[in-house]
């Protein structure tokens, strides 16, 4: 199931703030910034830094080089300050 592109368009990252890549065939929405990944269960974002998995490096690589080869778009782009455009 996909997430809605309005909710999509809200979600950051609990813990920096920035905003995230959307997996939705990994069911997960990954923060390269600190290497997390947030799962999606049953269609909802589990947005609890505590449940966060921290990725391994190889597989920081692997979904890093697949969001530029895909040109994947984050969930939101942030401003020169730091917040939302």
């Amino acid at each position: 199931m996909a997430l809605d592109p309005v909710l999509l368009a809200i979600l950051a990252c609990p813990e920096d703030k920035g905003p995230l890549y959307y997996l939705a065939d990994e069911e997960a929405l990954y923060n390269p910034r600190l290497g997390l990944r947030y799962r999606v269960r049953d269609g909802i974002p589990v947005m609890l830094v505590d449940e966060a998995e921290k990725v391994p490096e190889a597989e920081r690589r692997r979904i890093e080089a697949r969001i530029a080869a895909e040109g994947m778009r984050p969930t939101f782009e942030p401003d020169e300050a730091g917040g939302r455009r």
